[in-house]
């Protein structure tokens, strides 16, 4: 079985930082496409630099995710997409790109999250590329948007961890659900519930490495070698074998990314 990472950034640090030993290590675990997308101006070079290895091959995505705002203007986004254009052969979406509610409470900045996502979707179907979509206490707003913009490239909803029914209006839209570490938690019910009913076209695995432990993980960090760990987990919430659920996975990357 071959695995894809769907969301990981190894432009972090510390993964940034044992890249040569991480990448094989993960060709051991079977673990062969990793998905980079950048999150603000300032990360943008250090994932257009990243390079593949005859073992893991990288995919890149560009945006600007709704955590790293403060002090951007509009100008940025008319950069950005001429950072895409002309590097539209090495990229695969737009992305991380989003909105977080939680970060609105606390920065009143709502209305500038909305210009900036409703901008990248802009983008992104001009490009004809997929989004890759962040959302923390949002899914209404992010539901909206699409349908009012008409976005109709698809892509992947980040970290999904919501219930069956917002899941539904995602898949209807053409996306597919990032699920991760998220379900190797027990407590995690409503998500790990809404994960066994998925259709099986719909779901992709990822880490958000550095961030987003998996349970009982001893490292100080996630890494996209908890991959095969995430997807043990998932083949006892599904009813497929291990190697079918493996191997549509690896055709929903694929679809998701036109790879």
């Amino acid at each position: 079985m071959r695995f894809t990472d769907s969301h990981c950034h190894l432009d972090f640090d510390p993964l940034s930082h044992q890249l040569p030993n991480l990448l094989l290590a993960c060709s051991e675990r079977s673990v062969k496409r990793i998905v980079v997308p950048g999150v603000s101006p300032d990360n943008w070079q250090q994932v257009l630099a990243l390079k593949s290895t005859n073992q893991v091959t990288i995919f890149k995505a560009l945006g600007i995710h709704p955590w790293y705002l403060k002090g951007l203007d509009e100008s940025v986004l008319a950069c950005l997409e001429n950072l895409i254009v002309n590097n539209q052969d090495k990229l695969v979406a737009v992305g991380e790109i989003g909105i977080d509610g939680k970060i609105a409470e606390q920065q009143h900045n709502l209305p500038q999250q909305i210009q900036f996502f409703d901008r990248q979707l802009a983008i992104a179907s001009k490009r004809k590329l997929p989004a890759i979509i962040h959302h923390r206490k949002s899914h209404p707003i992010i539901v909206e948007r699409l349908k009012s913009l008409r976005f109709e490239q698809g892509g992947i909803i980040h970290a999904f961890s919501g219930s069956y029914q917002q899941a539904k209006h995602y898949i209807d839209r053409g996306f597919k659900l990032g699920i991760g570490g998220t379900i190797t938690y027990e407590r995690a019910e409503k998500t790990r519930k809404t994960v066994s009913k998925l259709p099986l076209n719909s779901m992709v695995l990822e880490t958000d490495a550095p961030s987003m432990p998996i349970f009982s993980q001893k490292e100080p960090h996630n890494s996209p070698l908890n991959i095969p760990l995430i997807f043990n987990c998932l083949t006892k919430l599904r009813a497929e074998s291990a190697e079918q659920l493996a191997f549509q996975l690896e055709n929903n990357i694929t679809s998701a990314f036109n790879l």
